[in-house]
C-alpha cells in the first residue's frame, strides 16, 4: 500500500505537529503570493524601462520597485521562519515520539518485548532523528508543491495561455518520474533500518557476551593469534569478522540509496530545466514576431521556474525524509500495538483491591503458549503464605512465565490466575503491584543513587528499623547482613548515597545482585517473587540469602521462588514441578 504523502498518524500522536503544521500552511501561502507580487512587479519595471524611455529613472518606478523589495522581504522572512518552526517542530517532535514510545514499549508484554528490544532501541535511538529532515524539508516542500504551481500556473496563463498550455503539458512530467523513483525506491528505507537493526542487535550481543568470552580467553572467536591472516585482518568465523561483514553490508546499502537519491535528483533538474527552456525560446521566438508584450513574456519567464521548483524540492528531500519515515512506522506499529497488549493491564483504579490478608496465590490449569506448545501447561498450584515455594523444571519450562501470569504481565491461554480467590485480571494492577515485591533474572536498577534505588519497594536507608522490632529479616541492616550487601556499602565512600548508572553501572554484576536481594528483603510487601535469587552468588551468600526467605515466610509473607539449584530446592517447604508441552512430548517420544 502506498504511503501518503503526509502520513495522518504522525499528526495524531504528535500534537506538537499540528501547530506547525498550520503555521507551515499559512507561511507556505504567504510565499506563495509573494512569488507572484515579486514576478509581476519585476516584469513591469524592466519591461516599462525597454518600451518606455521617458521612466528609465528610479523616480519613476519608486512605487514598483518599493512593492518588489518588500514582497522579496516577505518571502525570505517567511521562508527564514518557516525553517525556524521546522528546526523547533523536529526536535519537538522527535522528543514526544521517542517518550510516547520508550512508554508504549514499557507497557508491551514481556515477550514481545524481548524481541522487539533491539528495534525499539534503534528507533528511539537513532531512527526517529531522521523525522527531523521530513519536518525540516520534507513538508515544507510538499506544502508548497501544492499552493505555488496551481496559483503560479493560473497568473501565467493569464499573462500568456500558450505558456500556460507548455506548462500543464511538462509540469506532469516531474510527478510521474517522481512516482517511478519511488517505486524504484520503496522499501530501500525499511531494508537500511532493519540492516541498522541487525547490527545492533549482533553488537549488543556481543558486548553482552563479550565479560564471559574475555573470561574464556575466547574474545577473538575460534581464531587464535597465531591464526591470524595478512595485515592483521579478522580471519572467517570470528565475531570480529562478522561484524565487519554487517557493517559492509550497511555501508554498501546505505550508498546505494544515496546514489539513486542523487540521480533521480538529476532526473528532476533536467526535466525542469528542459521544460523551463522550452517556455523561453517559445517566448523568445514570439517576442521577436511581435505575438506577445514584453511585459507579459517577462512575467511568464520570470514565474516558469517557480512552477518547477516546489516539486523539485519535493524529489530532492523525498529521501532524506524516508529514513524518518521508516522508522516512524516502526514507531507508529508499536504505540498501535500497545493498548491491544495492555488492555488487561490499563485499569488502574477500575479493578478489585487486593486485601491486606492471607496472600494465598492459586494456579488453575495455567498454560500460556509459547514457541514449542504452552510453557507452562496445565500448571496448577495453590502457593500460600508461611511457606517458601520453589517453581522448578527444565529450562523452558514457563517457570519464569508463570510469574509474570501472576504478575499479571501475562494473560494465560488457559487457566487463571487467582489472589485470595480473586483473578490477577479482575485486581486493580497498580494496588497488585504494590503489595508485590519482584526480583526477576535481570533486576532492574534506574539510574540515581543506592538509596532511590532501594526506595523503589518501599525501604527506607535512613530509618533501618522502620518496620519495628519484630521484623528481624525485613529490617534493613538485616537484610544487608543476609545479602552481604553490608561489606559492598562499607567499601563505597558514599554508601547509600553513591550514584549508579543506567542498569546498575558502576557496581559489578554480583554487587547489582546483591542490592536487588537486599531490596526485595527490606520491602514490607505481603508477596515476594523471586527469580533465581541466588544466580551469582557464592555459597555462603546463598545461604544466609535462603535462610532470610525461611525467616520472611515464617513471618507470614508468602515467598514464591524460581530455582533448580539443589541448595534452593532444599530450602524449599513446596516444590512445584513446572512443566511444558514440548516436556511431556518428549517423555512421550522417548
Amino acid at each position: 500500500m502506498a504511503r501518503p504523502p503526509v502520513d495522518p498518524r504522525l499528526w495524531r500522536y504528535a500534537r506538537s505537529a499540528r501547530r506547525y503544521l498550520a503555521l507551515s500552511v499559512a507561511l507556505s501561502v504567504l510565499i506563495t503570493g509573494s512569488i507572484v507580487v515579486a514576478a509581476v512587479m519585476l516584469a513591469r519595471v524592466l519591461a516599462g524601462a525597454i518600451t518606455e524611455p521617458g521612466r528609465r529613472t528610479l523616480g519613476g518606478w519608486t512605487a514598483e520597485l518599493l512593492v518588489l523589495a518588500l514582497a522579496i522581504a516577505c518571502r525570505v522572512f517567511a521562508t527564514w521562519l518557516q525553517s525556524r518552526l521546522a528546526h523547533r517542530a523536529g526536535a519537538g517532535v522527535v522528543a514526544e515520539l521517542e517518550t510516547a514510545v520508550l512508554t508504549a514499549g514499557a507497557r508491551l508484554p514481556p515477550r514481545e518485548l524481548e524481541s522487539r528490544r533491539t528495534e525499539l532501541a534503534v528507533v528511539v535511538g537513532t531512527g526517529l532523528s531522521g523525522l527531523r529532515g521530513y519536518l525540516i524539508g520534507y513538508v515544507p516542500a510538499l506544502l508548497l508543491a501544492v499552493l505555488v504551481p496551481p496559483i503560479v500556473l493560473a497568473v501565467i496563463a493569464i499573462h500568456d495561455p500558450i505558456s500556460g498550455l507548455i506548462v500543464v503539458i511538462t509540469l506532469p512530467l516531474i510527478p510521474v518520474f517522481m512516482i517511478l523513483i519511488g517505486l524504484l525506491t520503496q522499501g530501500r528505507a525499511e531494508a537500511t533500518l532493519a540492516a541498522t537493526t541487525r547490527l545492533s542487535d549482533q553488537l549488543l550481543d556481543l558486548f553482552a557476551g563479550m565479560p564471559t568470552l574475555r573470561a574464556l580467553g575466547r574474545e577473538r572467536g575460534e581464531a587464535v593469534l597465531t591464526e591470524r591472516g595478512e595485515n592483521d585482518s579478522p580471519l572467517p568465523g570470528t565475531m570480529a569478522h562478522r561484524v565487519r561483514e554487517l557493517g559492509d553490508a550497511l555501508r554498501q546499502r546505505t550508498m546505494r540509496a544515496l546514489r539513486i537519491a542523487f540521480l533521480s535528483s538529476m532526473v528532476l533538474e533536467l526535466l525542469a530545466t528542459l521544460s523551463v527552456a522550452l517556455i523561453a525560446v517559445s517566448i523568445g521566438l514570439r517576442l521577436v514576431y511581435g505575438e506577445m508584450s514584453l511585459y507579459a513574456g517577462l512575467v511568464a519567464l520570470v514565474l516558469a521556474p517557480e512552477v518547477y521548483l516546489p516539486l523539485r524540492m519535493v524529489g530532492e528531500r523525498f529521501h532524506a525524509a524516508q529514513d524518518g519515515m521508516a522508522a516512524a512506522d516502526k514507531a507508529f506499529a508499536v504505540l498501535e500495538s500497545a493498548p491491544g497488549a495492555t488492555d488487561s493491564r490499563d485499569r488502574s483504579g477500575d479493578g478489585a483491591a487486593p486485601s491486606r490478608g492471607a496472600g494465598v496465590v492459586e494456579l488453575r490449569d495455567l498454560s500460556v503458549a509459547a514457541r514449542n506448545g504452552c510453557a507452562p501447561d496445565g500448571l496448577s498450584a495453590v502457593l500460600r503464605p508461611g511457606v517458601v515455594s520453589v517453581l522448578a523444571g527444565p529450562n523452558g519450562s514457563g517457570k519464569s512465565t508463570a510469574v509474570q501470569a501472576i504478575l499479571g504481565l501475562i494473560a494465560p491461554d488457559r487457566g487463571s490466575v487467582t489472589v485470595d480467590g480473586v483473578d490477577v485480571r479482575d485486581l486493580d494492577q497498580d494496588a497488585w503491584w504494590a503489595h508485590v515485591a519482584w526480583l526477576p533474572q535481570r533486576p532492574v536498577l534506574v539510574p540515581g543513587t543506592l538509596r532511590e534505588n532501594l526506595e523503589l519497594f518501599g525501604a527506607n536507608a535512613d530509618s533501618p528499623a522502620a518496620h519495628g522490632p519484630t521484623r528481624v529479616v525485613g529490617d534493613l541492616e538485616a537484610a544487608c547482613v543476609a545479602t552481604g550487601f553490608d561489606t559492598v556499602l562499607d567499601e563505597l565512600p558514599d554508601r547509600w548515597d553513591t550514584v549508579v548508572g543506567p542498569g546498575g553501572v558502576g557496581l559489578s554484576l554480583g554487587q547489582r545482585q546483591r542490592l536487588a536481594l537486599t531490596r526485595v528483603l527490606a520491602a514490607d510487601r505481603p508477596i515476594l517473587l523471586l527469580d533465581e535469587p541466588t544466580a551469582h552468588l557464592d555459597a555462603d551468600s546463598e545461604s544466609a540469602v535462603l535462610a532470610a526467605l525461611r525467616q520472611r515466610a515464617r513471618e507470614g509473607v508468602t515467598v514464591i521462588v524460581i530455582g533448580h539449584r539443589p541448595t534452593v530446592l532444599a530450602a524449599g517447604d513446596h516444590v512445584v514441578l513446572v512443566r511444558s508441552a514440548a516436556d511431556e512430548l518428549a517423555e512421550v517420544t522417548v
